[in-house]
């Protein structure tokens, strides 16, 4: 305890390079960041030795946590805050333990799904509107949502995702709602039949981008940069950007839109049959008269469940952002952007521990400079 409280003095000195600190004192960087990190978090309390007791010794009984791991057993893709309700649920007459203490039991049984993000460069730095081109299957998705219709009282607004290199139509789905939320689930269905791709390509519009959250991030597209896929969007004004969704657009308003009564469901069932023609029988001047299914092929990248965690590399801080969109850095409380909310980020330390890069997953998101307490992020929404 006196070599750890004497190790913090010198780092708060900043007299030394924190490798060469972590050298005199004979620890490995790895150990040199716990403790530090321990002390920001929890002060000199965070230096004393973590408790290793079992599973039974954190106030969960043997059977509340067998039941826990049964259940995430049960739903390999969910997350604690899932497992939690199902199991609050399921007993309602039983205390139910804290979302932390899932965690950890999950954890402790091998069951907590992470991401390691590998070693990030400054020079990672992706631009937001790049206009990425496809040359194969699922490099790049376009989605959007189409103009709504009436039919029968009822409004029919398709949210539409194209494979940009085959043309293929991966949904048409008449939407009830336009949430982030609602986008997520039937996004999560494509990436469990179809895997991931590396791009979404999008407009400038809600859910897909806010206009003043960092660097127009919605919980949408942070969500996306956690499962590897990276962002892209076109510039504002510039719809043929995405000209070939855009034109798929036009053929069902020429061919559907206002032709159909019954409501949503006779809609749906006929955007159903005619997505189904087009990728299998309609030849596509576009792909050289071939149907979108002669092109593609599923995703390599298979989805397996969203990520608990992501871990970054040893050396970088490791923040969980708050529900304000606030990190904490040396007890400084920072905002970083509130469609982070939840995540952790990592920061990568450019110089004494007064700059660092701030990454979500291996996406840049900015610099944080201690000295004046700020957070400035990336301005990579300009054309290159």
């Amino acid at each position: 305890m006196e070599q750890k409280e004497l190790f913090i003095q010198a780092m708060l000195k900043q007299e030394k390079p924190f490798k060469h600190l972590c050298d005199e004192f004979g620890i490995s960087e790895k150990t040199g960041y716990k403790w530090k990190n321990r002390f920001y978090e929890k002060g000199k309390a965070g230096l004393c030795e973590q408790s290793r007791a079992r599973l039974s010794q954190e106030g969960i009984d043997g059977d509340t946590a067998a039941e826990l791991i049964r259940i995430k057993n049960a739903h390999l893709a969910w997350g604690p805050k899932k497992i939690r309700e199902i199991y609050a649920r399921a007993y309602p007459q039983k205390s139910v333990p804290s979302l932390s203490s899932v965690k950890r039991i999950l954890d402790k049984a091998g069951l907590v799904k992470t991401r390691n993000i590998r070693r990030p460069a400054s020079s990672d730095c992706p631009r937001l509107q790049r206009q990425i081109q496809a040359e194969a299957a699922n490099d790049v998705w376009s989605i959007d949502f189409k103009g709504w219709w009436r039919s029968d009282g009822e409004i029919c607004e398709p949210f539409t995702v194209r494979d940009r290199y085959s043309r293929k139509i991966l949904c048409v789905k008449l939407m009830q709602s336009k949430t982030s939320a609602a986008v997520r689930a039937v996004m999560t269905d494509l990436f469990k039949t179809y895997g991931l791709p590396k791009v979404i390509h999008s407009d400038n519009g809600a859910p897909f981008a806010a206009p003043n959250g960092l660097l127009n991030l919605t919980s949408l597209s942070v969500w996306w940069i956690t499962l590897g896929i990276m962002p892209d969007r076109s510039l504002k004004g510039h719809p043929e950007q995405n000209g070939s969704l855009e034109r798929m657009h036009k053929d069902i308003a020429e061919e559907i839109e206002g032709k159909i009564a019954g409501g949503i469901a006779a809609n749906q069932a006929t955007l159903d049959a005619w997505v189904k023609e087009y990728n299998s029988i309609r030849p596509n001047e576009a792909i050289g008269m071939r149907t979108p299914d002669e092109l593609y092929t599923n995703s390599e990248r298979k989805y397996t469940g969203d990520f608990d965690e992501l871990e970054y590399p040893m050396g970088f801080l490791v923040r969980k952002v708050a529900r304000s969109g606030e990190i904490i850095v040396n007890g400084l409380r920072v905002t970083i952007g509130y469609a982070l909310r939840g995540w952790h980020v990592g920061l990568k330390p450019l110089d004494e521990g007064c700059t660092y890069h701030v990454f979500l997953s291996d996406f840049l998101l900015g610099t944080l400079e201690l000295d004046s307490c700020c957070f400035y992020p990336l301005d990579e929404l300009k054309s290159d």
